[in-house]
């Protein structure tokens, strides 16, 4: 009975597994619109993307979570090719955030702070999973959170990692535990 459970367990696991990886999210539709945008740091092109989107006038500012304390708007500013004024008027710099759930935290404080009932999520699409899951946790239900993922090419590596991150943090979560 034991070995019967052990391999049920373990073939949905795996299936699970291969359709996490099949089915990685596709990018937001070009037209959307959302109050902000909310980048965090990790993966290359997501602040491009998350630029684009303020450029674009496709949100009214952006929330880049989990920048180095010492990283200040003129040097992303500079290394993004973007106009200072753009920074100035447009995007905040979190600071506090450490990991994916500290920028779920940090993330949900600065939408409360102003206010926006609709948030574009710019991240890699193979992260996408577990940080929609934290900020949707961390934010009101009356706060829409909107999957525009970048993609990517990871390795089986991160893949594999992310899956078993995003299952044990949805089972603490279901199992309330999680704060």
């Amino acid at each position: 009975m034991i070995w019967r459970l052990f391999s049920v367990a373990l073939i949905a696991w795996v299936l699970g597994f291969a359709l996490f990886t099949v089915a990685l999210p596709r990018p937001a539709p070009d037209g959307l619109v959302t109050d902000a945008v909310v980048v965090p740091t990790g993966a290359p092109g997501r602040i491009d993307r998350g630029l684009a989107v303020v450029r674009a006038g496709k949100a009214k500012r952006m929330l880049v979570t989990g920048v180095d304390p010492d990283v200040r708007p003129g040097e992303l500013a500079v290394a993004y090719k973007v106009p200072a004024r753009v920074f100035a008027c447009c995007v905040d710099l979190g600071h506090e955030a450490v990991d994916t759930r500290s920028n779920a935290d940090e993330t949900a404080d600065w939408v409360r702070a102003h206010g926006y009932g609709t948030v574009r999520l710019v991240t890699s699409d193979w992260h996408m999973a577990r940080a929609a899951l934290e900020l949707r946790h961390a934010l009101d239900d009356r706060v829409e959170v909107i999957a525009d993922p970048v993609p990517g090419t990871p390795r089986f590596g991160i893949l594999f990692d992310e899956y078993n991150k995003y299952l044990v943090r949805r089972v603490v979560l279901w199992l309330g535990l999680g704060v």
